[in-house]
Order: C-alpha cells, then structure tokens, then sequence
C-alpha cells in the first residue's frame, strides 16, 4: 500500500473536519437591542432603539468574562468617560442635532431577538441635548454570590466598550 497515496486521501477529509472543530471556539456576538422610551410621549424627535454587542470571551480557569458595545456614534459625538468605579461606568456624549431636544431613558429589552427579563445592566438616558450610558453591575451576582466586576472601559471609533466579568 502506497503511504503518500493515504496521506493525500486524508488531507482532504481532515481539512473539513478541523474547520469545523475551530469553528465551534468562534466567539460570536450577542445582540441587545435597548428600546427608548421618551420621557412625555412622542413629542420630539428621539431614536426608535439603541443597538449593543457582548462576545463571550473563551473560558478561563475560575472565572468567565464577556466584552461589549454599544453604537454610541449612531446618534452623538464627543464621547468620553465621565465616571468610573468598582461598580460602574458612565459615558456621555453630544446628542446629534436630529435628537437634541429628545428626552427618554432606554433598557435592554432584546438580546439575540428574545425577550430580556433580566436585570438591565446597560441603560441610557438622553436629556438636555446630552446621551449617557450607564453601564452598571450593581445587582449582577457571579456563580459564587459576588459582584460581577468592570474589567476594561474604554471608546474606539466614538463607541464605548468594556469589558466585564466573574468567577465561576
């Protein structure tokens, strides 16, 4: 029996199979969709939704962590950090002129197009011609009964992202 022979035969059929193995380590993002609710009806012009993203990072020994997003720029500028704790993180930016009256707080509502029931974690408000995102673990328990933990804050193309975790 010819061995090159076997080892070309082979090498197409693991291809597949070791594509398919790696595949299953992708991370992919989760999508929240967060509805504005305007302050005193529909009087003014306010964004229908707010759309974020969370990715699971890959497992580690004793602990978990999940990185996230939120389009920020779709409807503001001059983003920046205004407040940052153990517990929370808080960006405020300029409304876009289409939106500088609006008045209305926004909650996680959807993630992945389900119904979010848990608590909201990420929330917004847009008043006085201001956006903020409050990004808040106060409440969230890990496996063990602690707080989950802000581990990164940061903005990169006028979006804020972070990053936050627990044990397991």
């Amino acid at each position: 029996m010819n061995v090159s022979r076997i080892c070309l035969w082979a090498l197409p059929l693991s291809l597949p199979f070791s594509l398919l193995f790696n595949l299953g380590a992708a991370a992919v993002a989760s999508t929240i969709e967060l509805n504005v609710l305007p302050f005193n009806g529909p009087a003014v012009t306010c964004p229908e939704k707010l759309t974020a993203y969370e990715t699971a990072r890959p497992r580690s020994p004793g602990g978990y962590a999940t990185d996230g997003m939120i389009q920020l720029s779709a409807i503001a500028t001059d983003i920046s950090t205004t407040k940052l704790d153990d517990f929370s993180a808080i960006w405020t930016g300029t409304l876009n002129a289409e939106y500088a009256n609006c008045k209305a707080s926004a909650g996680m509502t959807t993630l992945d197009g389900d119904a979010y029931q848990g608590h909201s974690y990420l929330r917004v408000q847009l008043a006085d011609g201001k956006a903020t995102v409050i990004l808040d673990m106060t409440g969230m328990k890990d496996a063990n009964d602690f707080t989950a933990t802000l581990l990164e804050q940061t903005l990169r193309d006028g979006n804020p992202r972070w990053a936050w975790g627990g044990t397991d």
